[in-house]
């Protein structure tokens, strides 16, 4: 690990605590945060996001929030692109970067260098897969994926098109499964000299979290956050507006579910996402888990063990 520059990644569910945990430790030892977050990198969505607000940061500086406009595609390949311009930027100010986030594929290309070896998209494959989910279901895209890579068909869940189509796409441009290529680039070595952090709790209270959590951003004005941006002329099957929390608020709008329907399928989405989350993080090796339950929930108990396993990899000195 000698020749390799430092990194620290605090990843975890989602509702489990990560922004003022990363705040409070970023401020300790004058780090500067990277989000690793889909969809805190769109203008304008703030509520159904849960987006840090100024306060909250206190004065700890945030990357990759805020800097995209909503019609705008946001890739593992943009992220991984944007977070290492980033990341080079906090070095040339003497400092370790924290990438901080639940997206654990963002984190992994990033830590591994994945490489996207397709050319780019196929605007004009991917529209006529966009239109077969329209107009023959998502269990039919699910139906086509499995027939060339049965192994994603069975990670990536009905619900998700974005990711069912990227992975038929790339089987059409290179002629290769993308499950096995994501196997091939996960087990590289990771191009830094990282402490990868995954905070967890009981999944009673972060589910628990989770409800209140939605019932809040009902409340702060979710609904109005979601007109103004169709109002705006987003298309609702854009990538932004399949978010957990935008997608299920647009058919209430509509006025084909009540309001009560749209915070349950939130709700349960959320859940459905936490549960992929954990799945995702078992997988990964080298993790240094971090559960709330064994700090009392101390937030300075929790900084006080990173710092001491950050020293215990050179990170910090």
């Amino acid at each position: 690990m000698e020749n390799k520059r430092p990194l620290i990644i605090l990843s975890g569910p989602t509702a489990v605590g990560k922004t003022s945990l990363s705040v409070s430790f970023a401020l300790k030892h004058d780090l500067e945060i990277i989000s690793a977050d889909s969809a805190q990198v769109y203008l304008g969505m703030n509520i159904g996001t849960a987006k840090i607000g100024e306060d909250e940061k206190k004065g700890v500086e945030h990357y990759l929030i805020d800097v995209c406009d909503p019609s705008e595609d946001y890739s593992a390949f943009r992220f991984r692109k944007m977070a290492e311009k980033a990341i080079e930027t906090i070095y040339s100010k003497g400092k370790i970067p924290l990438v901080v986030g639940g997206t654990g594929f963002y984190i992994q290309a990033l830590l591994k260098g994945v490489e996207f070896d397709d050319d780019g998209p196929d605007e004009e494959f991917r529209n006529k897969l966009n239109e077969l989910a329209l107009n023959k279901g998502q269990s039919f895209l699910h139906s086509m994926l499995e027939e060339v890579d049965p192994k994603s068909a069975e990670a990536i869940p009905e619900e998700n098109v974005k990711r069912m189509i990227r992975a038929i796409e790339y089987h059409h441009l290179t002629g290769k499964r993308i499950s096995d290529h994501n196997l091939e680039e996960a087990s590289k070595e990771p191009a830094y000299n990282a402490a990868y952090f995954v905070l967890t709790d009981d999944r009673a209270l972060i589910y628990d979290r989770i409800d209140k959590r939605v019932d809040e951003m009902i409340e702060n004005g979710l609904e109005d956050e979601v007109r103004k941006l169709l109002e705006s002329g987003l298309d609702p099957s854009s990538v932004s507006m399949q978010a957990i929390g935008y997608k299920e608020m647009i058919p209430y709008i509509k006025g084909e579910i009540t309001l009560d329907e749209a915070a349950y399928q939130i709700k349960l989405r959320t859940r459905h996402f936490a549960k992929r989350q954990f799945t995702w993080y078992k997988r990964e090796p080298d993790i240094i888990y971090l559960d709330r339950r064994d700090f009392s929930q101390s937030t300075e108990a929790m900084c006080a063990f990173m710092e001491e396993e950050c020293r215990k990899r050179g990170i910090f000195k």
